[in-house]
């Protein structure tokens, strides 16, 4: 082919573009967790950081796992609370985000199960802060009170879970009448926390549960100062006073450091006595003000603006709650419910006690005068000459019975008790568990039938610095089954007798040894449940002492006396005479007991049905006497300033008249054992463990005495009891 003339060659194509690289789509990002699987990762987190925390872990060796007592820093709680509270929140966060229909096996079964960690972390650190207060203890104490409280709101608050509970509430028929019991009770408990409340008065409720708690943390404090006063005793200052007496009080310089002299401690157990056997008038005076006048002496330990502002936010949550006064507020799930039915119980039985105290001040004030007493009867001359009474009209001087109540043995004799009414046995394995003070002793609680272990029974019996005064039960772990592992209990009394010289018996008045008994029968209650869930446990507040204050009537019983109340010295049995002077006289002095009781009880029902809470407490207490014709002579137990249970926290708060509302059910309950001729008949002890102790709260109480009784209690019993007239 010719080209044309002159032209060009064609130029080569270009080449052709490289390829594209192939498009890559990225892999679209995982979908976000779930609300509830976020919540499960963050409990197993939590739950392996919580699980290396001996504060915080489950408790490992025998019996179930024991508290590791030797194990507590107060510096190391701030964190085990962080970790403890934020894995319990997490808990209840996967119960609430559950997306299946809530029942009583994805609802309320975990719910019981929640908060194991927390719980065994607040049980240790209660034990520092009521046995073995320091400041560092009281420093944690002030700062995670309210962020446990607001913990404890945050769940009560959770819609989406008061939502599923309220589905479960509404189908509780179907289920059988524990679970339903167990049902009903816990909604019963949130809605009467404000689950109901809008958001903004939630927030209102949780501010004041916040506070409230801070401010218990700090009345405790301040009284703990007071209670760690004492005052000193020269060489010239104990006439009257018996040789163990003498000792105790040396004993109690000397554990100070301040060998040589002597002390009266500012605690009751260290003050009644004094008051009652010294006759130094001067001195009475002085040490009755000084107990008296705890949280009251003006300054930094001063608690009455604490507990003005206690009782004005107490009276302004009841408010939001939609309740009248705090009183009805707190009363609502007792067995009284309502405060006009405590009121009418306790002014049945004020008048009889005002006029038994106008005969015991005239039989004292006789001999008084004769003694050259000028002026008028006062509070601190009521025990001196009350022994002097009692002596002249009954031939029985308390310096008579106290060799016969050494302690050891009468910690011996209530064992034997619980022996012979519920066929338990008390074997001491002090030692081979940890403690948390060198003076508290353990026992193994078996069933004596079986043999079967029972649970753990803990004893701190001698009063020391940085324990609050007093005498209480202290649960460690409650008994529960609904899990595939049976939990047996753990549980503790505390006492605070003074301890004598070295290798010095201790001896006890027999209403010492009528508290110890009291106590132990707080942890028989516990000993002897057989709840299935932790939620069934707690009995309402004006049933609880019932079980410890039966327990009492056994410290007078032949057998206990006949194996037990042996002179320490002699090793005798306390004589027949001395024993029926002492039956005798056991109604003597209840003027002078019922009215101490009664004013404080009254006060606090006065106190907390005042629906505005604006109270002065040193002018309330005081009109509130005036009003009532409290008699001069006779102070309150417990005296506002320095009233632990109704300012350490809401426990008794228009709950102390339940001290008379459950010896109601006490006194019929002893007339049971008399009407069958036999203080340990089998059949009645059966029925009392069967219905009243076993159960715990998972039967109405009101019905649980009727089925034990046949009946409702008789009030008449309590008259009786008492040696007051019967109305006709």
């Amino acid at each position: 082919m010719m080209l044309a003339c002159g032209g060009s060659p064609k130029p080569p194509p270009p080449p052709p573009p490289p390829p594209s690289p192939p498009v890559v789509t990225a892999p679209p990002p995982p979908p976000a967790p779930s609300p509830r699987d976020a919540a499960l990762a963050e409990v197993q987190r939590l739950t392996a950081l919580a699980d290396e925390d001996p504060l915080l872990a489950p408790w490992q060796g025998p019996h179930g796992g024991v508290p590791p007592w030797d194990k507590l820093k107060a510096d190391a709680f701030a964190k085990a609370f962080e970790v403890g509270l934020a894995l319990q929140l997490a808990e209840v966060e996967t119960i609430a985000e559950d997306p299946d229909p809530p029942t009583f096996d994805n609802l309320i079964a975990p719910l019981e199960h929640s908060g194991r960690h927390a719980g065994r972390a607040e049980t240790l650190f209660g034990v520092m802060a009521g046995s073995l207060s320091t400041p560092e203890v009281q420093a944690v104490d002030k700062q995670w009170s309210p962020k446990i409280a607001a913990a404890r709101d945050k769940i009560t608050f959770n819609d989406k879970l008061f939502a599923r509970l309220t589905q479960v509430y509404a189908g509780r028929e179907r289920l059988d009448p524990e679970k339903r019991r167990l049902v009903e009770l816990r909604y019963e408990r949130f809605v009467k926390a404000g689950a109901k409340l809008s958001a903004t008065e939630k927030a209102k409720v949780g501010a004041i549960n916040e506070e409230l708690a801070g401010l218990f943390s700090e009345f405790n404090k301040k009284l703990l100062t007071d209670e760690n006063t004492w005052i000193e005793l020269g060489p010239g200052d104990l006439a009257g006073l018996s040789p163990q007496l003498k000792a105790t009080y040396a004993a109690a310089a000397g554990e100070r450091k301040l060998e040589g002299k002597s002390l009266v401690v500012n605690t009751r157990s260290s003050v009644d006595p004094f008051l009652q056997w010294s006759s130094r008038r001067d001195l009475r005076e002085k040490v009755w003000k000084a107990f008296k006048h705890r949280g009251d002496n003006g300054g930094d330990s001063d608690t009455h603006q604490t507990i003005a502002r206690i009782v004005k936010l107490r009276a302004d949550r009841a408010k939001l709650l939609g309740y009248e006064t705090h009183a009805h507020w707190r009363m609502a799930d007792t067995m009284a419910r309502d405060p006009g039915k405590a009121r009418e119980l306790m002014m049945k039985v004020w008048p009889a006690a005002v006029a038994r105290v106008r005969e015991e001040v005239a039989d004292m004030e006789k001999i008084a005068r004769r003694d050259g007493l000028k002026g008028p009867f006062e509070p601190w001359d009521y025990l001196y000459y009350a022994e002097k009474v009692r002596k002249a009209r009954y031939d029985v001087d308390e310096n008579e019975l106290k060799p016969y109540f050494e302690l050891n043995h009468m910690i011996e004799a209530s064992q034997w008790m619980a022996e012979k009414l519920y066929r338990l046995t008390f074997t001491e394995i002090t030692g081979s568990v940890p403690v948390f003070h060198p003076d508290v002793r353990v026992w193994e609680v078996k069933d004596k039938d079986t043999g079967s272990h029972v649970g753990l029974f803990y004893g701190d019996y001698f009063a020391r610095r940085g324990k609050r005064s007093g005498a209480w039960t202290q649960g460690y772990r409650g008994h529960e089954s609904f899990t595939s592992t049976v939990q047996t209990p753990l549980t503790s009394n505390n006492n605070n007798f003074v301890k004598g010289a070295a290798g010095e018996p201790v001896l006890i008045s027999l209403d010492d040894a009528r508290t110890l008994f009291h106590e132990f029968g707080h942890s028989l209650h516990a000993l002897l449940s057989e709840v299935r869930y932790p939620g069934l446990a707690g009995t309402p507040r004006d049933f609880v002492e019932y079980p410890s204050q039966v327990h009492e009537y056994w410290v007078l019983s032949r057998p206990i006396l006949d194996q037990f109340a042996r002179h320490y010295k002699t090793g005798k049995p306390m004589p027949q005479a001395l024993v029926e002077a002492t039956r005798r006289g056991s109604k003597f002095n209840q003027g002078y007991a019922t009215v101490e009781y009664l004013a404080s009880a009254i006060v606090d029902m006065e106190l907390h049905t005042r629906p505005d809470g604006a109270i002065d407490p040193e002018t309330f207490e005081r009109d509130t006497l005036d009003k009532i014709g409290a008699p001069h002579e006779v102070a309150m137990r417990h005296r506002l300033p320095q009233f632990n249970h109704l300012f350490a926290s809401d426990a008794y708060s228009a709950g102390y008249y339940s001290y008379l509302w459950s010896e109601v059910m006490d006194a019929d309950t002893r007339d049971a054992f008399a009407e069958a001729g036999d203080p340990f008949d089998p059949g009645v002890a059966g029925r009392l463990r069967k219905y009243i102790l076993a159960p715990g709260n998972s039967t109405d109480r009101a019905e649980a005495y009727r089925q034990f009784r046949g009946r409702d209690p008789d009030v008449a019993a309590l008259l009786k009891k008492r040696g007051f007239p019967i109305p006709k």
